[in-house]
């Protein structure tokens, strides 16, 4: 078969299948966010200088690009849920604008041309005004939406734990035009009873003619569970001459997701069940450059304390006073990673003992400074050097990996990110030795909920909170 008898075949769509659909209120909502930006900054170079000059203009310049791009990439202006939503989405890619102008002035060494005054209130200002404009969109569009706007009549097939979700959200969401009247039944899904009063269960498939007739239905939300998928075909053509709307909504929910996603290549939808979210691209350099900058910093004004710490390790005992060991980094990789020797020499087991307390092994200088965590600072270096992240999952003994690999489920799937210094577990109390398969699944399963749900802002809050579980008697 030509390639030519094979598009044709298979009837390849040239339209993009992932389309995007901005509405009028997200550009209203984008072009007030750059005019509040712009005439706020342009107000307070007046209020101090009497003018704007051309450093101010160029910044100002870049400042909008950057908005731009962070914005669409942090999804600012998609369409929330609610108003605490919206203005946490704009607060994360609003604070990267400002993080990449700083480091962009940094480099540049143009930092001492800016005002910190106007800078810091311009910052502040900037962002308590795209917050009103978030406010006064989001609810004008929720009065006109209430009070002018024709709901669309819409029938959810499915009654399991995906028609319910869909159900829910939509009914929920100020931003979708569909009301949902009922769900029906479909096939041998019989088993997932329908609980909910609102909307009600109106039927089966059976009824499904009859029931768009009576309702006048616009639009169908198929929501059946993967082992029912072969029926989609089967309600597409009893619908495709029904004048409506016919949505497929596959039940991922059956799935362990890790960072899931959309994507399209040549029209075919692409659905990422398992991603890592810092492959490439800007998440990726944001990362890398807070980490780098951070770890700098953090060497330059801890060197006190890793001097003295080298010393007492090398006065108290024998040894190197860097213990490195092998472990299992990003996407598998294998790195030495550096911390101050908390033990005395000894020959290491086979299989790698975590230490517990009251552990013979360790030296009295060493106790004081796993408690404290001092012992971890060496892998400021390893956060330099890029083998290591300052936030992500802790790196494990590579016999340790080999052992809970097969006991916990997803173990491994931790290492779709670079391992941390700290993390999500480690602020949850999850430090130091896990003496049960329940508490090492927890500490997974926290690992994966950040890979998840990773942002600049995440990473900001752990880092705040990670000093203040320092202390937990978990750490020996």
């Amino acid at each position: 078969m030509s390639n030519t008898d094979f598009h044709k075949t298979h009837n390849f769509r040239r339209k993009r299948l992932l389309q995007n659909h901005d509405t009028l209120v997200q550009w209203i909502q984008q072009i007030l966010n750059i005019m509040v930006v712009v005439v706020s900054l342009v107000g307070l170079t007046y209020w101090r200088d009497g003018f704007i000059g051309a450093h101010y203009r160029a910044m100002l310049a870049f400042a909008v690009l950057v908005m731009i791009i962070t914005y669409h990439m942090f999804g600012v202006l998609r369409r929330f849920d609610s108003v605490l939503g919206g203005i946490q989405h704009l607060a994360r890619a609003w604070g990267v604008v400002i993080i990449v102008l700083a480091w962009v002035a940094f480099l540049t060494k143009t930092s001492e041309e800016y005002s910190r005054q106007v800078i810091v209130y311009w910052a502040f200002l900037s962002f308590v005004l795209q917050s009103l404009v978030f406010l006064l969109t989001y609810e004008g569009y929720k009065i006109y939406r209430i009070k002018y706007r024709e709901r669309i009549p819409a029938l959810i097939i499915g009654t399991g734990t995906v028609a319910k979700h869909l159900a829910s959200s939509i009914s929920n969401n100020i931003w979708l035009n569909d009301k949902i009247v009922g769900v029906i039944n479909y096939g041998d899904d019989q088993d997932n009873k329908w609980q909910l009063d609102y909307p009600p269960l109106l039927g089966t498939e059976a009824d499904l003619d009859e029931i768009v007739e009576k309702y006048g239905i616009r639009r169908v939300y198929v929501a059946l569970p993967f082992h029912l998928i072969r029926h989609i075909k089967d309600v597409q053509d009893l619908l495709i001459d029904s004048n409506l709307d016919l949505v497929w909504a596959p039940d991922i929910f059956e799935f362990r997701l890790l960072n899931h996603s959309v994507r399209e290549v040549a029209g075919v939808p692409l659905l990422n069940l398992n991603e890592t979210p810092l492959m490439a691209g800007g998440p990726a350099f944001m990362k890398s450059v807070m980490d780098k900058t951070v770890a700098l910093l953090a060497i330059l004004t801890l060197s006190p304390i890793l001097i003295v710490f080298s010393l007492l390790v090398k006065c108290t005992s024998s040894g190197p006073i860097i213990f490195k060991q092998v472990r299992d980094g990003w996407d598998g990789k294998k790195f030495y990673v550096y911390k101050f020797r908390s033990m005395f020499v000894h020959t290491p087991d086979t299989v790698v003992k975590q230490a517990t307390k009251g552990d013979a092994r360790i030296t009295r200088v060493g106790a004081f400074m796993r408690k404290t965590s001092i012992d971890e600072l060496p892998q400021l270096f390893n956060v330099l050097e890029g083998s290591m992240s300052l936030v992500g999952p802790r790196p494990h003994a590579v016999s340790h990996n080999e052992y809970y690999s097969d006991k916990v489920r997803a173990y491994l799937a931790r290492h779709r990110i670079k391992p941390g210094m700290t993390g999500l577990a480690q602020i949850n109390g999850l430090r130091g030795e896990t003496e049960t398969l329940d508490l090492m699944s927890r500490r997974v399963e926290l690992d994966l909920e950040y890979i998840s749900n990773w942002s600049p802002l995440l990473d900001l809050k752990i880092l705040f909170l990670t000093p203040f579980a320092l202390f937990s008697k978990k750490a020996y």
